[in-house]
């Protein structure tokens, strides 16, 4: 398959030069199910768009420390392109940011979290099943970072995931999928991040994150699980 990588993360700090940027973190996470699959990366944080998304067999949003609410041009542009590949049924994987646009796009509402920011392992619990998904176990661990949240789901939308009691996750028909947390991220990524944003979130999230960071999360499972969404909603 052919993936077009939508990628909104602004950071543009030298903490992000020094790290993989997320073009090559997804380009990753495919591969290491589907080794064979080739990913394109577009920078629609700086306007960059396809040409023409119909050509790709389907297209991952990334996550970013932008607002889906800001208003910006480009994610104005993206919100509509969304809506494109909805009404093709075209194969549609977002996470964090990702996931917060695509909900906002097709009805829903972003808000701030109210218990304020969510960072380092998160245990996910799997409230559906797809056939795509039925090797993830009934707790899903994932890396996540993140202080906005998918408040009230699209029209149509069915819950995937959820997490004290909001949403982490939904599928839309069998074309949409997404994860308010971030399978791309790898261990040592995030206790860089950890480390970079310990300031801003303050030393309680820091010590929960610290001490969440010695479990394991499931991305091997997570990859295989998008590979075969991606395959599913093709042949639907």
């Amino acid at each position: 398959m052919r993936i077009a990588i939508l990628m909104t993360n602004t950071d543009d700090s030298a903490f992000a030069h020094r790290h993989p940027m997320d073009g090559e973190k997804f380009t990753t996470l495919v591969q290491m199910a589907r080794p064979h699959w080739s990913c394109d990366v577009f920078a629609v944080k700086d306007d960059i768009f396809p040409e023409d998304i119909s050509t790709y067999d389907g297209a991952m949003i990334t996550g970013s420390p932008a607002s889906t609410r800001s208003g910006a041009p480009w994610v104005t542009r993206l919100l509509d392109l969304i809506r494109q590949m909805h009404a093709l049924r075209m194969p549609l994987f977002g996470a964090c940011f990702g996931h917060q646009a695509i909900a906002l796009a097709l009805g829903g509402r972003v808000d701030n979290l109210p218990g304020g920011w969510v960072h380092g392992r998160t245990e996910n619990h799997l409230v559906a099943r797809p056939e795509w998904a039925a090797d993830l176990p009934d707790v899903v661990a994932i890396y996540g970072s993140h202080v906005e949240y998918v408040r009230e789901l699209p029209k149509g939308a069915n819950p995937l995931m959820t997490r004290d009691g909001y949403n982490t996750g939904f599928t839309l028909g069998t074309h949409i999928a997404t994860s308010q947390h971030h399978p791309e991220m790898t261990h040592a990524f995030i206790c860089a991040l950890t480390e970079e944003l310990r300031t801003d979130m303050g030393p309680e999230v820091y010590a929960r994150a610290q001490e969440s960071l010695t479990q394991k999360v499931d991305q091997p499972a997570l990859a295989e699980a998008i590979a075969r969404f991606f395959e599913a909603a093709r042949a639907a």
